[in-house]
């Protein structure tokens, strides 16, 4: 299963339309939205081309695509504009070679671990800067960064899992 994994959209439709194009060659059989779908949150400036509406209709487009978790800026009035389930603070998503527990990583991350087991990939945004690391304790950290507010210094990025590995792609 190839696994398209986008966060941290925050209502920005052009770098929404940027990584949905880009990642299209990838051919994803499923795409991850790890939260902070459409509000900026009010530690972040109005992102450029903000258009909440707009990111709601392009993901709308492709619900049958989706799997989707509540970021730390999503809240259930932002359920209403979607078609398909964001609200949950997790999901698992079994790849074959792979399972993932998605998360946005407020909640859980590599400080406070959910309860996984050792291979277990954890896969989650929150932070806007892409990370692939191995604990010691066998698990996983997987953060695909993000398409419309990068920090630390990354650019627009998004992850993919294509079957065996996985990786980062800049915008």
């Amino acid at each position: 299963m190839k696994i398209l994994f986008l966060s941290d959209i925050h209502g920005v439709p052009s770098t929404l339309e940027a990584a949905l194009a880009a990642a299209d060659t990838l051919q994803p059989d499923k795409i991850v939205l790890l939260g902070d779908l459409l509000y900026h949150g009010p530690r972040n400036g109005v992102p450029n081309l903000y258009d909440p509406v707009k990111v709601a209709q392009i993901l709308n487009g492709i619900k049958d695509r989706l799997v989707a978790v509540r970021g730390n800026c999503d809240a259930e009035v932002d359920q209403m504009m979607f078609e398909f389930p964001m609200m949950s603070d997790y999901a698992v998503l079994d790849a074959g070679s792979e399972t993932f527990f998605l998360t946005h990583g407020h909640l859980f991350n590599e400080c406070r671990l959910p309860p996984i087991g050792m291979g277990t990939v954890l896969a989650h945004g929150h932070t806007h800067v892409p990370e692939l690391k191995k604990l010691a304790c066998g698990i996983t950290i997987f953060n695909p960064g993000s398409i419309s507010l990068p920090k630390g210094g990354s650019s627009r990025s998004y992850g993919f899992f294509d079957g065996r590995e996985l990786k980062h792609y800049a915008i």
